[in-house]
């Protein structure tokens, strides 16, 4: 794939630091926005922080929700464009390893990729629906599921699925879950006697 040669430490930063860049300038434009807007419904919300879609619920300036509809649209477009950009990269990385003569080779290649691919689409759509998704379908504990979802668990998951190449994580995990499993059913048998 030649990963090396065209993708070196000089391009990896400059990638990083542009999502990194882009993150802090959307991050920092919507908690300016959210300062500014006068809160007339109280100032508590269900959910495990300050998303965008609920403290507009709790605005009653219109001015301001109209400016943080077109910042919503602003990073929505920069979202769209690194998914786009990741999209792309798929495509190239997908036509490489089909060029790949071994059926072993090909398997590897995707077996590494596929994984990745998961979590972004995990990520992308979650988001996507939570932002964009019609209010007459809202609701308290939706919103807290969606939010769990593209926030903790996607992220949770990339680490997870990359140390389980490694043979002695697995290794490892598969005893965890032996013990653990087996403490359950102990606990499970020793209640059921008791009862």
């Amino acid at each position: 794939l030649h990963y090396g040669t065209l993708l070196g430490s000089r391009a990896c930063a400059h990638m990083a630091a542009a999502a990194w860049a882009a993150g802090f300038l959307n991050a920092l434009l919507h908690t300016a926005n959210a300062f500014s807007l006068p809160l007339c419904q109280g100032n508590a919300l269900g959910q495990f922080f300050c998303e965008i879609p609920h403290i507009l619920k709790l605005s009653c300036s219109h001015s301001g929700y109209l400016r943080e509809i077109g910042l919503t649209v602003v990073s929505s477009s920069l979202i769209f464009g690194g998914f786009v950009f990741i999209v792309f990269s798929y495509v190239q990385i997908f036509r490489a390893v089909l060029r790949i003569p071994s059926q072993q080779g090909r398997h590897k290649a995707f077996s590494t990729c596929l994984p990745h691919l998961t979590v972004v689409s995990l990520f992308v759509s979650t988001a996507i629906f939570a932002y964009l998704k019609p209010p007459s379908i809202s609701s308290p504990s939706l919103d807290l599921a969606l939010s769990v979802l593209y926030s903790v668990v996607s992220p949770a998951l990339n680490p997870f699925i990359y140390s389980l190449r490694n043979q002695e994580l697995r290794d490892a995990l598969r005893k965890m879950m032996t013990r653990c499993f087996s403490a359950a059913i102990t606990c499970l048998f020793s209640s059921v006697q008791h009862s």
